[in-house]
């Protein structure tokens, strides 16, 4: 563990708050909605415990920070916070910002539990003070090519644009396609317009498109693109990264948003705590909440319990890690180390592969289960 370059925050005992620093994409170029949930899963998971009686009776105080998909504005945010004095940083959506928020972490020694990032490396070296509630990429992302394969999908292009997430991505396809006969075939974003993705599908003769792509843009446009197409009337069109999960997919898209598989980070079945937490998202954010809500619920739900067991102490927080064992809404969080991950790790939240009903566009269909 890294030795912080100040003294661990002090335990109060008048009655001030615990600050707990979030970090959330709330405006463009983030994505906004994913952001919003986030928020959502947290404020509400904060409330609760208040409601019963806070951190041995001290009330928990989220300190919001908009990062906008920004790493160095995330960075900036967690030097604000430490200096604000908070006893551990929650939150992110975005993997390259939470990557750059968990490196200022590991510099600060500031706790940081990671809601929803997937980069596998999330610091470029193992660290104490980050962990990590959502799956790996590299564990998501073989559970959607093994539904390829099932599918029938052994030609896949991916319509990709630069990025070190994406980048990940399309490799961590390729490594595990290819010795199962699979093929993947990038196209570059960069050089493509959505149109012409269309005459590289039929040329190359893939059977599947993935969309390694932004939200809304260019993913929407190459979706419209790829369904007007007669000769790719048969192609499937996937998008692990979760694009339409959200409403404002279904908004945009229509009768075109359905039937895209995607990656999305819940249980067949919620437990009794689940189906109540989820019953109050949908009344907070009036609307069915996404997993990514669930993620920022669980994520103050581990954080309280390490904050009531081991006090504010920054130090003491990072190292209980390995000791946690918290019932959250979609199963028992606990943290190991895990093979080619830099952080404390949830080995593994549920993850299933499921797409929008044709019949019914707000209805998920669960298409596979990892």
């Amino acid at each position: 563990m890294n030795t912080p370059p100040s003294p661990p925050v002090a335990e109060r005992t008048d009655g001030s708050s615990v600050r707990i620093g979030a970090l959330v994409p709330l405006t463009r170029p983030g994505w906004v909605e994913a952001g919003q949930h986030l928020l959502a899963g947290l404020e509400l998971a904060v409330g609760e415990v208040n409601d019963g009686g806070g951190i041995v009776g001290r009330p928990l105080e989220l300190v919001v920070r908009d990062t906008a998909a920004d790493p160095q504005r995330a960075a900036a945010a967690v030097d604000e916070l430490a200096r604000l004095g908070v006893a551990a940083l929650a939150g992110e959506y975005h993997s390259v910002v939470a990557r750059a928020a968990a490196a200022r972490a590991d510099t600060l020694g500031l706790p940081f539990l990671c809601s929803s990032a997937v980069l596998d490396a999330l610091t470029e070296q193992p660290t104490e003070w980050v962990a990590r509630l959502a799956p790996a990429q590299s564990h998501g992302w073989r559970i959607y090519a093994d539904f390829l394969l099932s599918a029938g999908h052994s030609r896949i292009a991916v319509a990709a644009e630069p990025g070190v997430y994406w980048a990940s991505g399309a490799r961590i396809l390729r490594d595990y396609l290819a010795p199962r006969g699979g093929t993947v075939i990038e196209l570059d974003m960069r050089a493509l317009a959505p149109t012409a993705v269309c005459d590289e599908l039929v040329g190359n003769r893939a059977t599947a498109l993935l969309l390694l792509v932004g939200h809304p843009e260019p993913a929407v446009s190459i979706v419209k693109s790829v369904r007007r197409d007669q000769r790719l009337a048969e192609i499937m069109i996937g998008a692990p990264a979760g694009q339409p999960e959200f409403a404002e997919w279904a908004t945009l898209l229509g009768e075109d948003s359905t039937a895209i598989p995607f990656l999305r980070y819940l249980p067949e079945r919620l437990s009794p705590l689940g189906a109540r937490v989820e019953t109050a998202l949908r009344e907070r954010l009036a609307e069915a909440p996404s997993f990514v809500a669930f993620e920022g619920y669980d994520t103050v739900a581990v954080l309280a319990d390490v904050l009531r067991s081991h006090g504010a102490d920054r130090a003491r927080t990072a190292a209980s890690w390995p000791r946690v064992a918290v019932e959250g809404t979609r199963g028992q969080i606990q943290f190991s180390r895990t093979p080619g991950i830099s952080v404390w790790q949830w080995a593994w939240t549920p993850v299933q592969v499921v797409d929008r009903d044709p019949a019914q566009p707000d209805r998920f269909r669960i298409l596979h289960a990892g």
